[in-house]
Order: C-alpha cells, then sequence, then structure tokens
C-alpha cells in the first residue's frame, strides 16, 4: 500500500493514489501529518532478484514507526529518480531513503548530487539507504546492518554526515557516484553480472574468475593531479571513494569518504596465474603489498585507453570510454552514518 497525501501524488510511479483514496494510519490525522517531517522512500520492488517487494510488506509498519510519515515512490525506471526528487524538495521534504539495489541507489545519488549542484544554497536532502540488493557494498563500507529490520532501526538512529562524491566525465556523459568507479576487468564483470537474473553470494566472485580467464590486459595511461603515473597494460584501476565493490572485495581498504580524496588502486597486467593467485588477498585488503598492485591518493584522476575504449563500473553500472577524468567533489552530499 503506498500512504500519500493528496498535493504530494507523484504521477510517474507505478502506483498511486488519486487524493479521495489517500490512506493514512489511523493514529495521523491530515492535520497532524502536515506538521510532521516527510521521509521520501524510493523503492525499486524488483531489486536483489524480488526481494526488494517482498520484504516491504513487512518493512512499511516499521519504517512509519521509526521515521513518521512517509511518501513511497515505486519506481522501476531510474529516469524517474529525479522527477520524485524534484517533486519532494518543491515539498519540504528532507530526507530521502532508497530501498533497492545499485542501479535505484545510482540512479538517486545522481539526481541528489545534480540538485545538491543547481541549489548549492538550499539545504541539502539527507539520504540513506536500506541495503537489499545483491552487491551491498556500501552498506559493508558504512556498518549498515544487512538485516533489514535492522538497517530501519539503524537508519532512524543515524545522522547526516557530509559526504564527498565522485564525479566522472566521459564522452558528452558526466555522471556521480558514491562508493567506486573502476576502469578494466570491472566493466567486463558488470556486464556479466547485470546479465544473471538470479544472482547468488557467489555470482560476483563467479563473474570475476570469468573475466580473468578471458580478459586481456589493456594498455592504459593514469594521470593523478595532472602528472603520470603509469602508463602500460592494466587489469584494473580503481577509483574509491568507499573501500568495497563486487560483494565484498575491499579493494581500497584505506578509503575514506570524507578526505576530499580519492584512493586509487592499479593493478599491473601480469600473468592470469599471479593475479588468481592473489585473488583471496583483495578481500581481507592485504593486496596493496603485492608487487603488481600500484596505490596512491589523488583530487583528480584521468584513465585513457591507449589503443581502444575501456570499460568502466559505476557502483555497479556499466559504460565504456576512451578518455575519463573522475573529479572528487568534497562533502557535496549528507549521508545518513
Amino acid at each position: 500500500m503506498v500512504y500519500c497525501l493528496s498535493h504530494l501524488v507523484w504521477k510517474n510511479s507505478v502506483t498511486a493514489c488519486a487524493p479521495e483514496s489517500c490512506l493514512l494510519p489511523e493514529r495521523f490525522t491530515k492535520k497532524k501529518v502536515l506538521t510532521m517531517a516527510r521521509t521520501l522512500i524510493v523503492l525499486n520492488p524488483h531489486a536483489g532478484s524480488g526481494r526488494a517487494g517482498r520484504l516491504w510488506k513487512e518493512l512499511e509498519p516499521l519504517l512509519w514507526e521509526v521515521l513518521g510519515e512517509l511518501i513511497v515512490a515505486i519506481t522501476q525506471r531510474q529516469e524517474d529518480v529525479a522527477e520524485h526528487l524534484d517533486q519532494a524538495q518543491a515539498a519540504g521534504v528532507q530526507r530521502v531513503i532508497a530501498i533497492g539495489g545499485d542501479g535505484t541507489n545510482h540512479a538517486l545519488v545522481n539526481a541528489l548530487a545534480s540538485l545538491n549542484e543547481r541549489t548549492p544554497d538550499a539545504a541539502k536532502m539527507v539520504y540513506g539507504q536500506i541495503p537489499i540488493g545483491s552487491g551491498r557494498d556500501w552498506a559493508r563500507y558504512r556498518n549498515i546492518p544487512m538485516d533489514v529490520r535492522a538497517a530501519a532501526h539503524w537508519i532512524a538512529n543515524a545522522t547526516p554526515q557530509p559526504t564527498d562524491i565522485g564525479l566522472v566525465s566521459f564522452g558528452n556523459e558526466r555522471q556521480y557516484f558514491l562508493n567506486i568507479a573502476s576502469a578494466g576487468l570491472s566493466g567486463e564483470v558488470d556486464m556479466r553480472v547485470n546479465a544473471i537474473q538470479h544472482r547468488r553470494p557467489w555470482t560476483f566472485l563467479q563473474a570475476t574468475i570469468a573475466g580473468i580467464l578471458q580478459h586481456r590486459p589493456q594498455p592504459m595511461q593514469v594521470t593523478l593531479d595532472g602528472q603520470a603515473w603509469y602508463s602500460g597494460p592494466a587489469y584494473l584501476v580503481a577509483v574509491a571513494n568507499g573501500t568495497t565493490f563486487g560483494h565484498g572485495m575491499r579493494i581500497a581498504p584505506k578509503a575514506r569518504s570524507d578526505d576530499g580524496l580519492f584512493d586509487v588502486v592499479l593493478v599491473e597486467g601480469v600473468s592470469r596465474p599471479v593475479i588468481l593467485s592473489a585473488l583471496y588477498r583483495v578481500y581481507n585488503g592485504s593486496h596493496l603489498t603485492h608487487p603488481a598492485v600500484r596505490y596512491a591518493q589523488a583530487h583528480t584522476v584521468r584513465i585513457e585507453g591507449m589503443l581502444d575504449t575501456v570499460g568502466l563500473d559505476l557502483d555497479g553500472e556499466h559504460a565504456a570510454s576512451r578518455d575519463m577524468v573522475f573529479q572528487m567533489q568534497p562533502g557535496l552530499m549528507h549521508i545518513l552514518g
């Protein structure tokens, strides 16, 4: 069921209610609801192979209890998210919670970051997420509980923290990312994972191994803050704001999302047996001392494919380009943490 106020119906939601059919919990009168803080819930019921939709019936009454009045936008299309946020801001909503997977979160981060950039003097809308999808790596970094009921209580008690956001420009596109963007092998892994409808805990590892066995390291040129840093074949260049990607791989264990810097991790184009034998070290974060791994920090990162386009992973979403520039946007969003 979607609760809403008559003047806050989202027209593009998959589920919406007409003014005469708006339903509110019995303990609320309309006068009381209008004076309470509102929270926009952006729900993708198909996230986590449909897990988000199945859990919503359990979560809905709990979220009413711990967060107060909810305005629920049920969406299956990423392009609808920006309109939901614009309408929410116009209605005075100050908090938005995502219940979905990587795609939902990526769309919300881009919409919120763009909104904050367009309206720098306005109060920043606070963002939080209840992890439902397959990866849930930002939740691992921020220690958000994986149990959805525990996560709901965690969200209710969390305080907003100024959080850095990454911005990548390639071709005619600009996209924000919250956690990690990476070029090379990870773009291929993305495509493999996204092609699997029902994912399991081992899906990302399986896709990574398959990718290593078939991927040929591409010649890349990497520049950090205007200075040449690496030129040659590489399996992967991770530009990290958070620590973890790929369902638990701690690719950038030293990263912080409040220091104004990217952690840059590069895996050189060594032999497949060397990479496979060291893969386990990514899960405990000990790989930074491996001779085939380079590590640095920077405000701006440029990655150029020397021969061809390079696959790109943006918080689990796939893209590709031959020339990409990553710029840190310090404190651009306020995120519950």
